[in-house]
């Protein structure tokens, strides 16, 4: 059973196994929701996160990395291995993915209810874990807004007309969405990344963010679009980019009140000004991050030094 938390994130943790042309492997704590529910600790937020580690060297080294964050880790109980992932980088920083993951999550009990819950990844299509996650969504929607975003891993991702179906399902039952474009394109290949989100809308979300890498990102709401830059950095590598993006945008939400019981309609009339605010805090996040090595996100001193600079 879950004690009552202000953020409550639900999914995977991997060991992203690092290699960099003609150096050494490095191991490094990842995983999409792990990744998001560190750096909101990191932004001084209490966060919970439930997921499986497994009882092995890698399952040790990420409870430790996200203890020293501020995480409180919370799990099924599950003896599984933990999941790890190959991650290559090429010469511009931009990384390749092989998985060996397997997400079996068992059914828990989440009392009192959180107030905001955060999933997506893995752990929100991969049976038979997904089917636990989404119970938890369902179940915390009632007090909680939801955030959702796909992290599309094809070679995890199954039949494609299936993945696309619970994604959809997963979009449907949130408030903010946050896609790539590369996700985007994977799920429905040729079509506009900004004609998607504006459909997305129409499932349910107040608001579908969408990253583009270097290039900023654009958010699409009912009134229509905004975009923003992505600020200028040396670019070391892209691991937890998007994750520092997601946990940047719901920092920058909850210091707007837009998060949690009673903030659903306000998310869902929130203005252009406030939506290009937490864009900006959003990229400054992702480019903290990809500024170094692996999935290190900005602390609140970090981010605030990103967003006076830029």
């Amino acid at each position: 059973m879950l004690d009552h938390s202000e953020l409550l994130v639900v999914g995977e943790c991997v060991a992203d196994i690092v290699r960099l042309p003609d150096q050494p492997a490095r191991v490094h704590p990842g995983g999409s929701p792990a990744n998001v529910a560190y750096g909101l600790a990191r932004l001084g937020h209490r966060a919970v996160l439930l997921t499986q580690l497994g009882p092995d060297g890698n399952g040790r080294l990420i409870r430790e990395h996200l203890a020293s964050g501020g995480v409180d880790v919370r799990t099924d109980g599950s003896t599984t291995p933990t999941p790890s992932a190959a991650v290559t980088l090429d010469g511009a920083g931009q990384a390749s993915y092989a998985f060996d993951v397997s997400w079996t999550l068992a059914p828990v009990t989440v009392e009192p209810a959180p107030t905001h819950v955060h999933t997506g990844s893995i752990g929100a299509v991969t049976e038979p874990g997904s089917t636990t996650v989404l119970d938890v969504v369902r179940a915390a929607r009632a007090t909680a807004t939801v955030s959702y975003d796909p992290n599309v891993r094809p070679a995890l991702m199954g039949d494609h007309a299936a993945a696309v179906r619970r994604v959809e399902e997963c979009v449907g039952l949130s408030d903010l969405v946050k896609a790539s474009d590369e996700d985007l394109e994977w799920l429905y290949p040729g079509e506009a990344p900004e004609r998607v989100a504006a459909r997305w809308l129409g499932r349910g979300p107040a608001v579908v963010l969408v990253t583009r890498g270097g290039a900023g990102a654009l958010a699409v709401l009912p009134g229509g679009r905004i975009a923003v830059q992505a600020p200028a950095v040396d670019v070391v590598d892209t691991v937890g980019a998007g994750d520092a993006f997601m946990s940047g945008t719901l920092h920058a939400l909850a210091a707007h009140g837009l998060l949690g019981p009673g903030a659903r309609d306000r998310l869902h009339a929130v203005d252009r000004d406030t939506v290009t605010d937490v864009l900006r805090h959003a990229v400054a996040s992702a480019a903290v991050t990809v500024s170094r090595a692996g999935a290190n996100p900005p602390g609140a001193d970090e981010l605030r030094e990103a967003l006076a600079h830029n």
